[in-house]
């Protein structure tokens, strides 16, 4: 599963990549590091208009799930298909860059190491997501399926749902429930890359509240 990702891109490349966004005033800064539990950038489709603005990441436990669920797989869940059938509860995750850690330590530190991905010649792009609203505000999960090559060689079990242009945007934010499910689909491997060196990045600035209503 993918638990950590990168968002650096401005309000105005998302807006260019993935259609007009309504309040596009917005100033977000630079998300180093997103992890689980953390508020992250999320496009969504309200009134025929895109509105960007910040959700928790992390769908809330139920059943005999403890913890909240960050990635979604089996679609023919009663949970999940309910989500997935209304358009207007998809939404979509710019990314910049996500990670899977090693399977084992590296032998010089002791510790697992972050392999980043990244997609050839393109800065932005997006996880096909899900959210809902909740009483401590919106919260959203994104989409996994079985892993290209690239990714399976450091995490065999799943890797991110990429909606890599406008198009494909579109057709997950607009597509009946039975063809946004044929959208779990690995991404191509000749279109990404793993990041081969990787600079250590600097604390993450605590986002300034930014509501998507």
């Amino acid at each position: 599963m993918c638990n950590l990702y990168r968002m650096t891109s401005n309000v105005q490349a998302i807006a260019q990549m993935f259609g007009p966004v309504a309040n596009a005033q917005l100033n977000l800064p630079a998300f180093r590091e997103i992890y689980p539990d953390a508020e992250a950038p999320v496009l969504i489709a309200r009134a025929k208009q895109r509105r960007l603005g910040l959700m928790r990441w992390g769908w809330p436990p139920f059943g005999d799930i403890k913890r909240p669920v960050t990635n979604v797989r089996n679609l023919t869940s009663p949970m999940w298909r309910s989500a997935l059938e209304d358009p207007s509860r998809r939404c979509l995750v710019p990314v910049s860059e996500f990670s899977e850690w090693s399977a084992t330590p590296d032998p010089a530190t002791g510790r697992k190491r972050k392999h980043w991905f990244a997609l050839n010649d393109q800065a932005l792009f997006a996880f096909a997501g899900l959210w809902r609203s909740t009483a401590e505000g919106p919260r959203f999960a994104f989409l996994t399926c079985a892993p290209n090559a690239t990714v399976g060689s450091i995490h065999p079990k799943a890797m991110p749902v990429i909606l890599a242009s406008p198009e494909a945007a579109h057709q997950w934010l607009t597509a009946e429930g039975d063809l946004a499910a044929q959208m779990q689909q690995p991404f191509p491997d000749a279109l990404m890359h793993e990041i081969e060196t990787q600079e250590e990045p600097p604390p993450p600035r605590k986002p300034e509240q930014q509501s998507l209503f």
